[in-house]
């Protein structure tokens, strides 16, 4: 159910966790994660009737270990 939508989501997390990235341009690192942050955001606007309501509290909260937990469970 939504794999696109938990590859952004493991994208996030992957990003976040690069470490090496950050300290070598925290700029660049920032940016990569507002950009897959956005596309979580503009995934989640087009595609939200077809979400659960556990799933779009998640989302809405901006909770996505949890949201990537739910779809994977």
């Amino acid at each position: 159910m939504h794999p696109d939508l938990q590859t952004l989501l493991r994208q996030r997390l992957d990003v976040i966790s690069d470490t090496t990235f950050r300290d070598h341009d925290a700029d660049a690192h920032l940016e990569a994660l507002k950009e897959v942050s956005l596309k979580i955001t503009d995934y989640t606007q087009m595609h939200s009737a077809e979400f659960d309501a556990k799933l779009r509290h998640y989302l809405g909260n901006s909770s996505f270990q949890k949201a990537l937990e739910h779809l994977e469970s």
